[in-house]
């Protein structure tokens, strides 16, 4: 028995990924990362890092992607739930600027396949979320690039789940250009 279910999204590469998951009045038990079971439905990555992030309501974080190094992930929530959107930023793609979003939890225990070429980010639903992800490349601070996290181009549809009036960003994510102005800087 499959001990999970991917599911395609309109755009190619992306992946939600559904694990099968054991619960009783002990808790839960599933495999969060197993190998042989994500390449037997096209993950086959090298995951070389996991990262961790803990935030509260109303944080947004994104839209990033690595210049130098670029990664895939594949992104989970172990406690708490996200609106955890991927920007196509793949030169050549059919889909390029175009975006996906999926809800994850801590209860739905969904996670999202991220390939390579896609800004990423996400919007915290509750406070003290736990956010985890596994990269297959490393984190090199000198090739990390982002955009606007509310380009009007984009739209993505932030407002279905927070309200933008409260969102909490960081410095350097309140400063990012737009897609296009991105393009046009790296001319």
């Amino acid at each position: 028995m499959a001990k999970l279910i991917a599911t395609k999204t309109p755009i190619d590469g992306l992946l939600v990924i559904e694990p099968t998951y054991y619960a009783d009045s002990r808790g839960y038990f599933f495999e969060s990362f197993n190998k042989q079971e994500y390449e037997a439905v096209g993950i086959n990555v090298n995951f070389v890092q996991d990262n961790e992030s803990k935030s509260s309501k109303n944080v947004v974080r994104g839209l990033h992607f690595q210049i130098i190094n670029p990664q895939s992930k594949l992104v989970r929530v172990i406690k708490g739930e996200v609106y955890d959107v991927a920007v196509d930023l793949r030169p050549n793609s059919q889909t390029y600027g175009k975006w996906y979003g999926v809800l994850l939890s801590g209860k739905n225990k969904k996670q999202f396949f991220i390939p390579k070429g896609f800004a990423h980010g996400f919007s915290v639903l509750e406070d003290d979320t736990i956010f985890a992800y596994k990269c297959d490349d490393y984190y090199t601070p000198s090739g990390e690039r982002g955009i606007l996290w509310n380009d009007s181009e984009l739209n993505i549809d932030w407002v279905k789940y927070i309200n933008i009036e409260n969102i909490i960003l960081s410095e350097k994510d309140k400063n990012r250009p737009t897609l296009k102005q991105y393009i046009e800087i790296n001319k």
